[in-house]
């Protein structure tokens, strides 16, 4: 750990230096990434002072045992001191030790979530609409802003997809864990028997692609539009504003209605397209990793059931980390805080170990 710390305060000050440099501000995307590197290393700096002042302060309070000989009243409050700041010390070392693991540069980048309800029906759409809702709240929560691209509503309510790009700080490195399949386990509104039904919705998360990051070969796009269907105000069924684009060499295809121009619906499906093509080499390179040793959390299988939510229950289970915990209004509300955090932990011991 201790080389690992000296290397991040050494490349802290080559950063600090670079970013005082007239030139760098002339490149917007190297001063984003530097001030973003920037940003990681200062959390490192901060941890690792604060570490070096408990650990000076537990010195001094053991000091100040030996000194005390004679004076009971002295000692005991020594001996709490020292209990005390031996459990800060402990505490601020696994921050610091978590905070040296290497980071992933994609976390810090905007996220795109991508919902589609799966096996189930109409129930499964309402599920699918139940995390679109829950991914919104938590976003509110963090203060990052959505962004809908797209959505595809189900016949009984909820929706049979819907796409939206998350903007704030981390938000991809906070919800990558969320990829997955996600299943439900409840009496659904259509069910006269009162008979518990097991259906399923599918999220994918994938780093929002910048320019740099996927080049894509205007040749290789098939561009149509389209007249907007259901809601949309005024525009909707008016003016052919709604875009699909396909990728012909791998067949993906994106849609985009949410807006009134078709300017901003292309713009919109082709960073979609980006973030899905980054997404699907990122794919690539997990999985040859995974050939080597299966990790419980970040694999990028999609097809896995990564958890399940009991209504009857109340009941949220993390199958990938055995986490449960039986508040499940509240994370359907959006408290994913304590769930995200765990998995996070679980991820950061596995690339550590």
């Amino acid at each position: 750990m201790e080389d690992r710390l000296r290397e991040a305060r050494q490349r802290y000050d080559d950063v600090s230096a670079q970013l005082s440099d007239p030139a760098i501000h002339a490149d917007p995307k190297r001063l984003r990434d530097l001030s973003r590197e920037h940003s990681q290393l200062a959390q490192i700096v901060e941890a690792s002072a604060r570490l070096d002042k408990a650990q000076e302060d537990l010195a001094g309070a053991r000091a100040l045992l030996a000194e005390s000989e004679g004076d009971l009243e002295m000692a005991a409050m020594a001996r709490a001191e020292i209990e005390q700041l031996t459990a800060d010390v402990e505490r601020l070392e696994g921050e610091l030790k978590r905070l040296l693991v290497p980071r992933d540069p994609l976390d810090d980048r905007d996220a795109v979530v991508e919902i589609r309800a799966g096996t189930g029906g109409d129930e499964a759409a309402l599920f699918a609409g139940d995390l679109f809702r829950m991914y919104q709240r938590y976003a509110d929560r963090r203060g990052w802003k959505t962004e809908l691209v797209s959505v595809s509503e189900g016949t009984a309510g909820g929706y049979k997809e819907a796409v939206f790009n998350v903007r704030g700080a981390n938000a991809f490195g906070d919800l990558r864990w969320e990829s997955g399949v996600h299943r439900v386990q409840r009496v659904p509104a259509t069910e006269a028997q009162g008979r518990i039904h097991t259906s399923a919705a599918t999220v994918a998360v994938l780093p929002e692609a910048e320019e740099v990051d996927v080049q894509i070969n205007p040749a290789d796009l098939k561009i149509d539009v389209y007249r907007s269907s259901g809601p949309g105000g005024q525009s909707v069924n008016t003016t052919d504003s709604a875009v699909r684009i396909t990728h012909l060499p791998t067949g993906l295809v994106v849609t985009c209605q949410d807006e009134k121009s078709q300017h901003k619906n292309k713009d919109k499906a082709m960073g979609v397209l980006r973030s899905r093509l980054l997404d699907a080499r990122i794919a690539e390179q997990e999985a040859e990793r995974a050939r080597d040793r299966r990790l419980q959390v970040g694999t990028g299988d999609r097809s896995a059931k990564i958890r399940t939510y009991n209504f009857p229950q109340s009941r949220v289970t993390d199958h990938r980390i055995g986490f449960t915990t039986h508040a499940l209004p509240q994370v359907l509300d959006g408290d994913l805080e304590e769930l995200l955090e765990a998995l996070k932990m679980a991820s950061e011991s596995e690339r550590a170990a």
